[in-house]
């Protein structure tokens, strides 16, 4: 008593469901169409959450510890500057790089490919600008949450020199969108996951040790600067350097803004386009 009698007859198929509710969508606003899928994401990151507070917390304060003071040690100084303040900037954008990349490509994959998550939400009235939307906010809240934990570490370790350090966070917010935008459409369009050892050996690592992080790129060769500039780790290096600092950074504040940008909008339209193309053809 009570209870709904049970369905007979067969169970219409997924396909058919996933049709007949892109036809019949309720008018749902982009907005609520992003927070119910990030919503899902912070549901998932809540049960595994413990797994990355190593890799995103303990691992930055290490390498500030390690580096910064040890390294520093030997070091001393790099353009006037002490050597733990000098690599703060690059150690804060860095973690932030290698949250966006790092969670941009077997997450993405598993929900097209193993759990099939993006083909359910593709039968709901979320669409693939919600899907995106959602997605790209959960990975700047991971990464603010690393970048914020950092922060407070690097103050009390006096390493931060300039009030201007308070505009960090939205440079990895951004930093955070340049990167995983274009990892996300590079991952919707994959079958095999093999491709992302590749995309980490030929990818994150050599952008990690060259792109300003550790060492100004002005010692490296004109060729091996060049395509240390051409990343947008290096630009966000140059900003939060700039930041924390109080100096000038190598290039005005909006080029290195807009170079931001363009790798930001860029990698939205292809990662949408894959989306479409992986769900609706």
């Amino acid at each position: 008593a009570g209870r709904f009698p049970a369905r007979s007859g067969p169970r219409p198929s997924g396909r058919w469901v996933m049709a007949v509710s892109r036809g019949a969508r309720p008018p749902v606003g982009v907005a609520a169409q992003a927070l119910a899928s990030l919503e899902r994401q912070l549901v998932l990151y809540r049960r595994v959450w413990r797994g990355s507070v190593f890799s995103s917390l303990l691992l930055p304060v290490l390498f500030l510890l390690s580096l910064g003071i040890g390294v520093g040690g030997y070091v001393g100084e790099i353009d006037g500057v002490r050597y733990l303040d000098w690599i703060v900037p690059g150690v804060l954008s860095v973690t932030a790089f290698q949250i966006a990349l790092g969670e941009s490509t077997y997450p993405v994959l598993g929900d097209f490919k193993w759990t099939r998550v993006y083909h359910a939400m593709a039968g709901t009235p979320v669409g693939v600008p919600g899907m995106l939307l959602g997605w790209l906010l959960f990975l700047v809240l991971r990464v603010l949450l690393a970048v914020l934990v950092f922060l407070a570490v690097a103050a009390a370790f006096g390493a931060l020199a300039s009030p201007w350090a308070v505009v960090t966070p939205l440079v990895c917010v951004s930093l955070t969108v340049a990167v995983g935008a274009p990892v996300t459409a590079f991952s919707a369009r994959l079958d095999n996951d093999g491709y992302f050892t590749l995309l980490f050996r030929l990818v994150m690592v050599p952008a990690s040790l060259f792109g300003g992080v550790f060492f100004p790129v002005e010692q490296l060769p004109v060729a091996a600067r060049a395509v240390a500039q051409a990343t947008p780790l290096w630009h966000a290096v140059e900003l939060n350097r700039a930041a924390t600092l109080g100096v000038s950074p190598a290039w005005p504040v909006v080029a290195h803004l807009g170079y931001l940008a363009v790798w930001a909008v860029a990698g939205c339209w292809l990662a949408a386009a894959a989306f479409r193309r992986r769900l609706y053809e």
